[in-house]
């Protein structure tokens, strides 16, 4: 790891607003699927990069916290992306952090293996095929043809594919500072 453990002692006011947002709002509620506070009291994986500047952690963190407990997308469909990302940027972190939250959303062992393996998996589904192949081709090519968009658009409306283009920004952004921080 690149980072210090920043714990609670050393923080200033500001990192110890983000650090109380971040420990004591929703993701400290209900289930965790991986300690966001470690032993030595400082924040795990991706949050305790965010300290470094606790004004752009602190916008970076509610629009993650947006995104997973306000955002219309299905559990289902907000964990695939996620782990579509993880596969992309070879992110283990987040990889094994969603693994469990996407069991319990019903992405099966077989699915989430084929996203770690391939990038992305089969489906029958519809909807859900249309879904699988605009995260792949904006992780791909950082782009969509008219077709591909007009096809997501189609399936789930603008609303989704706005959350959805959000989600696939914020988990790159957190899977390269995991990367480049060295956060195992």
């Amino acid at each position: 790891m690149r980072l210090k453990r920043h714990v609670p002692s050393d923080l200033n006011e500001e990192q110890l607003a983000l650090y109380g947002e971040i420990s004591g709002g929703r993701r400290a509620d209900g289930k965790q699927h991986f300690p966001i506070v470690g032993q030595d009291g400082a924040l795990e994986g991706p949050f305790n990069a965010m300290l470094l500047a606790p004004r752009v952690g602190l916008g970076l963190q509610r629009l993650g916290s947006s995104i997973r407990y306000e955002s219309n997308l299905s559990p289902r469909l907000r964990e695939i992306a996620i782990l579509m990302v993880a596969s992309r940027w070879n992110c283990d972190f987040e990889r094994r952090a969603h693994e469990p939250i996407a069991a319990n959303a019903g992405v099966s062992i077989a699915e989430m293996a084929s996203i770690h393996e391939n990038g992305s998996f089969h489906s029958i589904d519809p909807t859900e095929k249309v879904m699988l192949n605009t995260i792949w081709t904006i992780l791909q090519a950082a782009d969509l043809t008219d077709d591909e968009y007009a096809a997501a658009v189609d399936q789930v409306g603008p609303e989704i594919v706005f959350e959805l283009l959000t989600l696939i920004g914020y988990y790159s952004t957190l899977a390269l500072q995991l990367r480049i921080f060295r956060v195992e």
